[in-house]
């Protein structure tokens, strides 16, 4: 099979002797835990609202604000087609990139509920500032080391969910101060404060996870920890199979050189670089940067085209509540290999209808409009309970313990570069290869769908410290393990 198969229960070690009941301490630690995504989504969101209001464009953008205002309800490509503009959103990026790197110094040294902390007290700044992003490593990688292997794809989800929600309130706070003037999009912007400080004082009871605090030597009160978020005293095989993986990484000194061996090559390839870049190349957060700018381009007035970005950000909450069901349920790659060929066939046809209708200063037909959004909607569904989540979700479980903080920092920088060089690009993208730019996304999403069928194996239900056994069963990774191992033998 060309994605490898599922690990058979009895080869994975302890796995089988696990045990767990849902506790209210758990459930507890996941839902603070998560709020992280908030901040992300209402980053998301706000940024390209602000960006389509005519007063913010009036202070800063004047040429772009009289350019809208004579073609308001005409198709024009290239009426927002401004770098300095798109790099009002794509600049909170390249910032959260250089933050990135010292990141994974804080994770791995004072723990992910230390990283979570710092990340929530530097986007109280980012309200003024908006520059750390420490939050985008550790909420993910908290979430899947606090989750029992059965439900680790549910409750990794919270991320994605709450992300979406962030979105989601964020346009609909714009949508209210866009009609405060002059200075509603300050409002928009320092709005952001509100998610920091819930976080914040969350984050002050929030238990640090298992994993990492075997990893700083506190055995004794990682048992203690494992204990209460699994509901039961029976945790001897979890908490073995913890210490034996730290006692791996305690002999790794530098692990970023150690991400880069042969033996990790299925992670360097999947999670560091492959999925965190693919889940950017959708298109997607695009169309969540600038929804309203696309929509108005495509000639909508201002508030229909909030409107518009409202509704799809509201199937991106469902589909992140979706994926929350299905992850664990159908497993990742299934989720990954299905929506790739429904996104496929959205942009193409988006792609399609925009040719067929192409020319500038010529006014879109109602109709069309609704068309274009409800296959916008359909891109986000699919989207939205695949790459959007399982874009975290499977690079946060395949890293070994010793090379997770650093592999996850890695799946950051990556995200973010991809993230703001789409920012930065789409607008004088979408000026220059008009319909086009549609057709490239598709491209590029078939490119995914190849990528998740030949190299990624399924993960579902596997325990996170013994994930490394899939690529022992894979057609092309067993080769670079294998070869590791008759070496470490030798």
């Amino acid at each position: 099979m060309a994605g490898g198969v599922l690990a058979d229960e009895g080869a994975l070690k302890r796995a089988h002797l696990y045990e767990h009941r849902i506790t209210a301490y758990f459930i507890f630690a996941c839902i603070v835990g998560s709020l992280g995504g908030s901040l992300f989504g209402y980053d998301l969101g706000v940024s390209g609202g602000v960006t389509s209001m005519d007063d913010f464009l009036i202070e800063f953008f004047p040429g772009i604000y009289k350019r809208k205002q004579k073609h308001m309800h005409e198709t024009d490509y290239c009426k927002y087609d401004n770098q300095i503009l798109t790099l009002f959103t794509s600049s909170l990026y390249f910032a959260g990139l250089i933050s990135t790197f010292g990141a994974s110094y804080v994770t791995r040294i004072y723990g992910r509920r230390g990283s979570i902390l710092v990340g929530s007290v530097s986007f109280f700044l980012g309200g003024v500032f908006d520059i750390l992003r420490l939050r985008l490593q550790a909420v993910p990688l908290y979430l899947s080391e606090m989750a029992p292997a059965k439900i680790r794809g549910t409750v990794n989800q919270l991320f994605q969910l709450t992300t979406c929600i962030g979105i989601l309130v964020a346009n609909l706070i714009n949508y209210k101060t866009d009609q405060i003037h002059p200075w509603g999009w300050r409002l928009s912007l320092g709005l952001a404060v509100v998610p920091a400080t819930l976080m914040f004082i969350g984050g002050l009871f929030l238990p640090e996870t298992p994993n990492s605090l075997v990893e700083q030597g506190k055995l004794e009160e990682a048992k203690a920890v494992l204990i209460k978020v699994r509901g039961t005293n029976n945790i001897e095989a979890e908490f073995q199979d913890l210490v034996e993986a730290s006692e791996a990484a305690r002999a790794v000194k530098n692990p970023f050189r150690n991400l880069f061996a042969r033996r990790n090559r299925p992670q360097l390839v999947i999670g560091a670089i492959g999925l965190p870049a693919f889940q950017q190349l959708t298109g997607m957060n695009s169309i969540l940067f600038y929804a309203p700018v696309m929509f108005q381009s495509l000639g909508f007035g201002g508030s229909a085209s909030l409107i518009s970005s409202t509704m799809t950000n509201a199937a991106l909450v469902i589909a992140a509540i979706m994926s929350m069901y299905s992850a664990d349920k159908f497993g990742r790659r299934f989720l990954l290999l299905e929506a790739s060929v429904e996104m496929f066939c959205y942009m193409v046809v988006v792609g399609v209808t925009l040719a067929l209708k192409f020319g500038e200063g010529k006014e879109l037909p109602k109709s069309l409009g609704l068309v274009l959004v409800i296959l916008i909607c359909l891109f986000v569904l699919a989207y939205g309970r695949s790459w959007g989540p399982m874009g975290w979700l499977v690079p946060s479980e395949i890293f070994p313990l010793e090379t997770r903080s650093a592999g996850q920092s890695v799946v950051v920088c990556v995200n973010l570069f991809f993230t703001a060089l789409i920012a930065q690009c789409f607008l004088v993208s979408l000026c220059h290869l008009k319909y086009g730019i549609f057709l490239l996304f598709a491209g590029l999403v078939f490119g995914m769908g190849s990528f998740v069928y030949f190299l990624l194996p399924e993960t579902k239900q596997v325990p996170i410290e013994e994930v490394y056994l899939l690529w022992r069963q894979h057609w092309l990774w067993k080769r670079y393990v294998e070869d590791h191992d008759e070496k470490t033998d030798q």
